[in-house]
C-alpha cells in the first residue's frame, strides 16, 4: 500500500510541476527552443533549460514533435534540444537524491497556502510547483518507510536480488515500468528508496537507471502516431539516441558503478550521478554527430508520398490542446493556410471574368468549400483548449484568431456565392464588358488584392505598422469605388452597348469587390486591438 500511494503521489507531483510551472512560463518556452535551435550547442542548453522547468524529457520531446507537426521547426533543429532534454531531466532526480524527506509536508503546506491566496495567476502556478514538490518528497518518505519491513520478507530480498542481479533483468524491468509510468524519474527515485533501505546494491541501480533512460521513449513513441513524417523522426532520434547510449554503457556498468561510488558517500546521490552521468555523457558523445545522425533517421523514415487531401487540416494536433501557447500557434498557421486559399480564389476572380473560363470558376467554388472546411476545424480546435492553462495574452489571441478566420471565411464566400455567380451569368449571357469598364474592374479588383494581401502580410508578422497601412486604405477604397461607379454611369449616359447590356453585372461586381475590402480591412482589428 505504502509503494502503491507512495508512487501516486511521486507521480502526481512530478506532473503537478510540469503543469504549474509550464503555464508560469508560458509562451517563452516555445520561444527559447525555436529560437535556440538555429545554433546546436545553444540547442543543448535550451533543452536542458526548457526540461528542468518541466521536469520531463519525454514532455519536452513530445512538445518537439508538435512543433515539427506544426512546422515551426524542422527536424535537424531537434537533435541538439533532444539531447540537452536528457540533461535537463537530470534535475528531478538529483532534487529527489536530497534527504529533505522531513520536510515534504512543510512543502505542501506552503504550496497549497501560495495557490489558495495567491492573487496572480503566475503566483499560483509557482504555488503549485512548490506542492508538487512536497507530494514528490511525501511519496518518496511513504516508499521509505513501506519498504524498510521488507528487509525482513525473505521473499521480497530474494526477488529484488534477483531483479539487481541479472544486468539485463534489471534493465528491461526498469524499462517496463518507466514505460508504464511514463516517467523515468519515478523509476529512479523508487531504485533510491530501495538502495536507502538496502534492498537494492549500486550495480543493480546503475542498471536500472538505464533501464529507465529506455522506458521513457514510450511516451514520445505513442505521440508521434499519426504524426508526419518529420514529427516520426523526432520521436525516432529520441528513442535512438537513449537505446544506442544504454547499449553503449551496457558493458561498462561495472566500471561507471565504480566511478559513481567516488562521487558520494550516501547510495541515493551515487544513483542521482549515475543518471546524470549517463544523460550527459551521451549527450557529449552524440553532439558531433546530429548532422550525420539526422541524414541516417531521414533515410529510415522516408517522406510521406505527396498528393494532400485539400479538404484536411496540415498543422492541427490534438495532442497540443493541453499546451494553448502551441495550439494557438498550430492554429494561426493553418488560418494562414486558409488565407492562402482564399488570396487564390480572389486573384483568380480577374482571370475567370477576363477569359469566361467555366472550369475555372468551378474550381474557384471548389476551393470555397475547402475554405470553409478549414474555418469550422480551426474555431472547433481553438475552443477546446485547455482553459486552465491560457492566460490573458492567448485568450485575446484566440478571440483575435476566431475574427480572422471568421472573414476570410466571408471572404470567400462573396467570391463563391456573388462573385462566381455574376461570372456566370456573364458567361451563360454572352456579355462583354467595355474596354473602359474592364480596365476600371481590373484596377479596383488589383486594390483591393494588394490590401488583402497588406493584410495577410500584418497577420503572419503581427506587423502593427503593416496593419494600419491596411486601414488607412479603408476610405481610398470607398472613394475609388464611388468614382467608378459614377464613371460607369457617364458610360451609361452616353448610351455605349456594352455598358447598358452588362451595367447590372459591373455594378454588382464593384459592390462585391467593396464588401470584400471591408472584410479585408477587418482582418487587421484583432493586431491593432492588442495592448
Amino acid at each position: 500500500m505504502s509503494l502503491f500511494g507512495g508512487m501516486a503521489l511521486l507521480l502526481y507531483g512530478i506532473q503537478l510541476i510540469g503543469d504549474g510551472l509550464q503555464r508560469a512560463a508560458g509562451a517563452r518556452l516555445r520561444g527559447i527552443l525555436t529560437g535556440l535551435a538555429r545554433n546546436r550547442f545553444l540547442a543543448v542548453v535550451s533543452g536542458a533549460v526548457v526540461t528542468g522547468i518541466i521536469q520531463s524529457s519525454s514532455a519536452t520531446t513530445v512538445m518537439l514533435i508538435g512543433f515539427v507537426a506544426a512546422g515551426l521547426m524542422a527536424f535537424r533543429q531537434t537533435l541538439g534540444v533532444i539531447l540537452g532534454a536528457d540533461i535537463g531531466t537530470t534535475l528531478t532526480v538529483q532534487l529527489i537524491a536530497f534527504r529533505i524527506t522531513d520536510y515534504a509536508l512543510l512543502l505542501v503546506g506552503l504550496g497549497f497556502t501560495t495557490m489558495f491566496l495567491a492573487g496572480r495567476r503566475a503566483i499560483k502556478d509557482v504555488g503549485q510547483a512548490v506542492l508538487g514538490f512536497g507530494l514528490i518528497f511525501l511519496g518518496l518518505k511513504l516508499i521509505l518507510d513501506g519498504s524498510a519491513p521488507l528487509k525482513t520478507n525473505p521473499l521480497a530480498v530474494q526477488l529484488i536480488a534477483s531483479v539487481a542481479g541479472s544486468d539485463i533483468l534489471a534493465v528491461l524491468t526498469a524499462a517496463v515500468v518507466s514505460a508504464l509510468v511514463h516517467s523515468s524519474a519515478a523509476t529512479i527515485g523508487l531504485a533510491i528508496a530501495l538502495a536507502t533501505q538496502g534492498l537494492l546494491d549500486l550495480h543493480g541501480a546503475v542498471s536500472i537507471v538505464l533501464g529507465a533512460n529506455i522506458g521513457t521513449c514510450a511516451t514520445a513513441l505513442m505521440a508521434a502516431v499519426g504524426a508526419s513524417a518529420e514529427a516520426k523522426r523526432v520521436a525516432v532520434a529520441h528513442i535512438a539516441f537513449k537505446v544506442l547510449g544504454a547499449a553503449i554503457v551496457f558493458p561498462f556498468i561495472t566500471p561507471l558503478t565504480a566511478l559513481v561510488a567516488t562521487t558520494a558517500a550516501d547510495s541515493a546521490r551515487q544513483i542521482a550521478n549515475a543518471h546524470t552521468f549517463f544523460n550527459v555523457g551521451i549527450s557529449l558523445l552524440f553532439l558531433p554527430f546530429t548532422h550525420w545522425a539526422a541524414r541516417t533517421i531521414e533515410a529510415l523514415v522516408p517522406d510521406e508520398p505527396t498528393g494532400e487531401n485539400p479538404f484536411k487540416t496540415r498543422y492541427l494536433d490534438e495532442r497540443a490542446l493541453d499546451q494553448p501557447a502551441l495550439a494557438i500557434g498550430q492554429a494561426t498557421r493553418e488560418a494562414l493556410r486558409m488565407a492562402d486559399v482564399v488570396q487564390g480564389m480572389f486573384r483568380d476572380v480577374a482571370e475567370v471574368f477576363r477569359g469566361n473560363n467555366q472550369e475555372l470558376l468551378e474550381d474557384v467554388e471548389r476551393r470555397d468549400d475547402q475554405v470553409d472546411f478549414l474555418e469550422r476545424e480551426i474555431k472547433l480546435f481553438i475552443t477546446r483548449l485547455d482553459r486552465t492553462a491560457m492566460g490573458g495574452e492567448l485568450a485575446r489571441k484566440e478571440i483575435g484568431l476566431i475574427s480572422v478566420i471568421g472573414n476570410l471565411e466571408n471572404i470567400g464566400d462573396i467570391i463563391d456565392k456573388n462573385l462566381m455567380e455574376l461570372a456566370r451569368k456573364k458567361l451563360y449571357h454572352g456579355r462583354r464588358f467595355s474596354d473602359a469598364g474592364w480596365t476600371e474592374i481590373i484596377e479596383f479588383h488589383g486594390m483591393v488584392s494588394k490590401n488583402l494581401e497588406r493584410a495577410i502580410a500584418a497577420f503572419a508578422a503581427n506587423d502593427r505598422a503593416l496593419a494600419q497601412e491596411v486601414l488607412d486604405q479603408r476610405p481610398v477604397m470607398r472613394q475609388r469605388e464611388r468614382e467608378l461607379r459614377e464613371s460607369h454611369l457617364i458610360r451609361l449616359r452616353q448610351g455605349l452597348a456594352e455598358s447598358l447590356e452588362t451595367s447590372e453585372i459591373h455594378l454588382d461586381v464593384l459592390t462585391n469587390v467593396k464588401r470584400i475590402s471591408s472584410h479585408v480591412s477587418a482582418l487587421v482589428f484583432p493586431i491593432l486591438e492588442e495592448v
